[in-house]
């Protein structure tokens, strides 16, 4: 990528659930996986070290500022400006960040995908793309408790609990609202399909 080349940034959102992670990596697969950089909200939450384990399992995830957005923006704009970053590694079991971080190389075309990538006006200025993915409350909780469950450790009871409390709450406070900033709506029911659409509306302004 050139120094003087400015990369295009797709900004991708929706409900937790909703296929947002198999849409972004569907996407770069789609434009050429050398071609994206992808970065990651989720990996940006704050580190909770400092509480009792039960006070982190019990913080309200869901929430604008338990995303540590200032970083999220300050690497976006050193990837734009050509120069690679390194990005948190968090633990979703423990609820705090890790000793790792993962390298992001610049690139021409740089996804950024989380539920609340459209939610900071900041960041949605730095977006050439913007889309939000929708899908249905049950198809998305079904996913949730999946993930959760399989991947991270939780009881079943806890994650329909959480879902009830603040996830879904949430989303109607603050993620929902977001999808007034979208150049594009994609149907979370079918990710696949929806990356399909997202390419598509990509080439058609040129963006890749």
């Amino acid at each position: 990528m050139s120094a003087m080349t400015r990369p295009i940034v797709i900004g991708i959102g929706g409900p937790s659930g909703s296929g947002k992670t198999t849409v972004a990596d569907e996407l770069r697969r789609r434009l050429g996986g050398e071609r994206c950089a992808v970065v990651r909200v989720d990996d940006y939450y704050r580190d909770l070290v400092h509480l009792p384990l039960e006070q982190r399992a019990a913080w309200n995830f869901d929430a604008p500022d338990a995303i540590e957005h200032e970083r999220v923006i300050a690497d976006l704009e050193a990837l734009a400006m050509g120069l690679a970053i390194l990005s948190p590694v968090y633990c979703f079991v423990t609820h705090t960040r890790t000793a790792k971080t993962h390298a992001v190389a610049p690139a021409p075309v740089i996804i950024v995908e989380g539920t609340l990538a459209l939610h900071w006006r900041e960041l949605r200025d730095m977006m050439g793309v913007r889309a939000y993915v929708h899908a249905d409350e049950r198809v998305c909780f079904e996913r949730r408790m999946r993930r959760d469950v399989g991947e991270r450790g939780r009881d079943p009871d806890g994650v329909r609990l959480q879902w009830q409390e603040t996830v879904w709450p949430m989303h109607a406070l603050y993620v929902l609202p977001s999808r007034a900033y979208a150049d594009i709506t994609l149907d979370g029911n079918d990710p696949t399909g929806a990356a399909g659409d997202l390419e598509r509306h990509v080439r058609s302004r040129g963006a890749a």
